[in-house]
Order: C-alpha cells, then sequence, then structure tokens
C-alpha cells in the first residue's frame, strides 16, 4: 500500500520559503540537492566502522540518505510550484503538494538515488566507507613488533612511498608470518611500483593462511588486469565466486573487463546488470559506479543499433529501461 503525504499549500507560503520575489535568488534542483547532500554526508562523516561488517556500514550509510529524501522531494517540488507560479501557470490560491514516503516507489527511488550520486562525487567520506576492508579481525597481528612495522608501512603508503611500506611490511612478517593483513597490503604496494608477479605472490601467501580472504581473491584478479591477462583475471574472479558467491565485485569485475578491454558490450552489460542488482539489494553506494557502465554500455549498443538487445538483457535482469 502506497504511503504518501499531501500537504495543502497556500501560494503566499511558497514565496516565503523560498524568499520574497525580487529579493532573494529562488534556489534551483541543484542547489536543493547540493545542500541537502551536504546534510547527508556530515551524517555519514559520523559513521563508526569499528568492529562492524560492510553490510552494517551499508546500513547506517542508507539511514543518513533515508532521513533526507522526504525533505530533497518536498524542497524539490516546492520549487517547481514557486516556478509555476512565477511564470503564471498556478493561478489557484492553494496548491496541492504530494509526497510519496513509501521506499519502494518510484519517487522515493529516484530522490534516493540522485542523492546517494552526488554523494558518492562529492563526498570522499562516503568513499572511503564503502572501500572499508572485509577481512576478518583476526588478520590483524598480536605481536607488538609486527604492528609497529606494520604502521609505519601504512605511514609510508599514506605518503606513496611504496618502497619504503613493503621493507616495512617485510620487517612485519619476519616478527609474524601469519599477518595477512601485511601480505595483502605489501601485494598492493608491489602492485603500485608495476612489480606485479611479486604482488601475485603476496597475495598467494596470505590465501595460504585463509584460503578465504576476500582481498588478496580481488586482488589477484585485478593484477591480472594489469598484466593484460584477461581471462586469467575473469578466472579468478569466478575462483571468488565460489569462495564468496553472490559477491557483487565478481559481476562488476568481469563486467569492467568485457566493457574495458575485450569490448564485449553484450557480456559486459549482463555482469554488470548482476553487479548493479546486487549492489542495489545491498544499499551499497557503489551502485551509481555500476549505473554509470550500463549508460555508457547503451550509448554504444543505441549507435550500433542494438537498442533492442540492450533492453532484452536488463530484462531478463529484471531491470526497468526508462
Amino acid at each position: 500500500m502506497k504511503k504518501q503525504i499531501t500537504i495543502l499549500i497556500p501560494i503566499f507560503i511558497c514565496t516565503l520559503f523560498f524568499g520574497q520575489k525580487g529579493k532573494d535568488k529562488l534556489p534551483t534542483e541543484s542547489e536543493i540537492l547540493k545542500e541537502i547532500s551536504e546534510k547527508a554526508c556530515k551524517c555519514i562523516d559520523s559513521i563508526n566502522t569499528y568492529d562492524k561488517v560492510k553490510d552494517a556500514i551499508n546500513k547506517e550509510i542508507s539511514s543518513c540518505i533515508d532521513k533526507n529524501v522526504l525533505v530533497y522531494s518536498m524542497s524539490k517540488n516546492l520549487a517547481k510550484t514557486n516556478a509555476d507560479i512565477e511564470s503564471g501557470k498556478i493561478k489557484d490560491k492553494k496548491v496541492n503538494i504530494t509526497i510519496n514516503s513509501n521506499p519502494e516507489s518510484d519517487d522515493y527511488k529516484k530522490a534516493y538515488y540522485e542523492i546517494e550520486s552526488h554523494l558518492m562525487e562529492n563526498c570522499p567520506k562516503l568513499r572511503t566507507l564503502v572501500n572499508v576492508a572485509e577481512s576478518k579481525h583476526d588478520a590483524m597481528t598480536k605481536n607488538d613488533e609486527a604492528l609497529g612495522f606494520y604502521n609505519k608501512a601504512i605511514e609510508a603508503s599514506e605518503k606513496q612511498d611504496w618502497k619504503e611500506a613493503i621493507k616495512n611490511y617485510k620487517l612485519a612478517l619476519e616478527k609474524d608470518p601469519k599477518f595477512t593483513y601485511a601480505w595483502d597490503n605489501m601485494g598492493v604496494c608491489y602492485r603500485r611500483i608495476e612489480e606485479y608477479d611479486n604482488a601475485l605472490n603476496a597475495y598467494k601467501k596470505s590465501l595460504e593462511i585463509d584460503p578465504k580472504g576476500k582481498m588478496p581473491l580481488q586482488n589477484i584478479a585485478m593484477t591480472y588486469v594489469y598484466k593484460k591477462e584477461y581471462q586469467k583475471a575473469i578466472d579468478s574472479y569466478l575462483v571468488l565466486d565460489k569462495v564468496h558467491p553472490g559477491d557483487a565485485e565478481v559481476y562488476y569485475g568481469i563486467g569492467q573487463i568485457y566493457y574495458e578491454y575485450l569490448k564485449d558490450n553484450e557480456k559486459s552489460l549482463d555482469y554488470m546488470s548482476k553487479a548493479y542488482n546486487i549492489y542495489t539489494d545491498q544499499k551499497s553506494p557503489y551502485r551509481t559506479d555500476a549505473e554509470t557502465i550500463i549508460s555508457y554500455i547503451y550509448k554504444k549498443m543505441k549507435d550500433e543499433g542494438k537498442t533492442d538487445r540492450f533492453k532484452e538483457i536488463l530484462s531478463n535482469n529484471k531491470i526497468r529501461f526508462e
């Protein structure tokens, strides 16, 4: 059952809400979106990630956006109403504005996604949160000396001094050879300096300790992409899928390979659509990244006269095309 809020607003209230005519500039929809998103970003910035899994963090991010959806919808409608008043399209003394508060409604989702997309581009904290590692806490070391070298490596990485970071990760691993975070992060540093085989070796060492480690499994696939060994990258993503079934990163990663490197738009669209659906179900802001690739694929398939095929693939993945 739809939940709607209908408000009867006298015309003069619209003028008061936006400022007196001729004195204050009326806010545009982009200005309203910017202000609402800034409030949501402050909420996101206050999220504490300690001892929380990804789903819990996504839920808190979603809550920060949800708090602002109705205000954003109301503000947009008032802005449009005021513009209609100014242009003379509305002459009645009172105006009905209906806001759909049902989170499953198209209107609510549209407003939610507009705020979310703006945040992904303009709220750095959001990107940081959605990139939080999913590794288990027992991947950390209990050895104080190893932890000391690890922290020095992190500091070096923040300065993009990858070789200094690698040196300290090695020292940490001498103290605790089972310190998987050190193996994983050292692999990333090797990848940064384009020593891809060393990166792969580091990730494989991590997997010897924890065969279910998501970070090394995912980074092995990414490293093969850098090596331009795309089939090995796809195979590695499929290994990740066996260990962590239904993970959106599998579908997004393979979809990106088909789009950027193998130039197969249809396969890319199918995988990217699956990633989009999972991100949406998880309320993950990464949904916007998948949506962006899908929009690029649409432009290409449209130019190739394959719009019907584009719609068919979306339909097969239960995504509506508008």
